[in-house]
């Protein structure tokens, strides 16, 4: 099944959907967390490549990531993705109609040890770790961010361990971040308004997978959120109008072959930015679309 480095591109691979797909940080996993398998088609001695577009959209807001990822060796993965984010009503609420804000996530990934698939049959999972550097860029927002104390880039680190029950069809992973980012980053990293939350805390993530077939899945995720701005809301005067929640999502993923995936999601992102939204929680649609060679 294996081909040699030089051949660069997978033409076996991968059982569809055992590699995840791409989440919205660009990392090869569910659509919110990553997984500890090693994403593309390529497995041992192949290198791989994937690009994927997401649309997720809530009550109030709209995200639009693009990504891609690199794979050598089924061991390392890298990483890219940008974010477009839709303030909607919080932007009009601050005086900045129209307000975008975008993110560039750098990512990288290896496996350091089991393998999911070869080792489907015994109890040890494929065990990962990686990082994900994230850079908001300049907008409207940053006197904003300034004066919470929140910074403009960071790094989350994180585990992972996946573990194949082939004979079921189950795919289950787990994965602790540290990390200090609010909201993945798109409203800042820390705060220290008010002697706010401001260094990093472990926060974990859940992913399952049912493989109805082949070619089809489906599962849910929930991947707990940092809250370090709800304190420096408060001193703000805000109260609890910069309270965060854990994100979480219903899925159904397709692959109709080894070149491309469709998910669909019901996400519920809980609050963002309360203050501006009269407390609606941000639930909604995500639909991302992965291609692989």
């Amino acid at each position: 099944m294996a081909a040699s480095l030089g051949s660069a591109h997978a033409e076996t691979g991968k059982l569809l959907l055992t590699g995840g797909v791409s989440t919205i940080d660009g990392a090869g996993g569910g659509g919110l967390t990553p997984w500890a398998v090693i994403g593309t088609n390529a497995t041992t001695g192949e290198t791989g490549f994937a690009a994927n577009i997401t649309r997720v959209s809530t009550r109030d807001y709209g995200l639009n990531a693009v990504g891609a990822m690199a794979a050598f060796d089924n061991r390392f993965e890298l990483s890219v993705a940008h974010h477009d984010f839709d303030t909607g009503v919080t932007g009009t609420a601050l005086g900045l109609p129209g307000l975008h804000l975008r993110q560039k996530i750098l990512g990288g990934k290896m496996r350091v040890a089991g393998e999911a698939i070869l080792d489907s049959f015994l109890p040890m999972p494929q065990i990962a770790v990686g990082f994900q550097y994230k850079s908001l860029d300049s907008s409207g927002l940053d006197p904003t961010l300034a004066a919470l104390g929140a910074k403009r880039n960071g790094v989350d680190f994180y585990v992972s361990a996946t573990k194949l029950l082939l004979a079921r069809g189950l795919v289950v992973n787990g994965t602790l971040r540290a990390s200090k980012a609010n909201q993945d980053g798109l409203l800042g990293f820390g705060a220290t308004l008010g002697g706010a939350r401001d260094r990093y805390r472990l926060m974990p993530e859940v992913s399952v997978a049912w493989l109805i077939n082949r070619h089809l899945a489906i599962g849910a995720e929930y991947r707990v959120m940092p809250n370090n701005l709800q304190d420096a809301g408060r001193a703000a005067g805000l109260g609890e109008g910069l309270r965060a929640s854990d994100w979480k999502d219903v899925f159904i993923a397709w692959a109709p072959n080894k070149n491309v995936s469709l998910t669909l999601a019901y996400v519920d992102l809980g609050l963002i930015v309360p203050a501006t939204t009269a407390n609606r929680k941000q639930s909604g649609a995500y639909l991302s679309a992965q291609f692989a060679i």
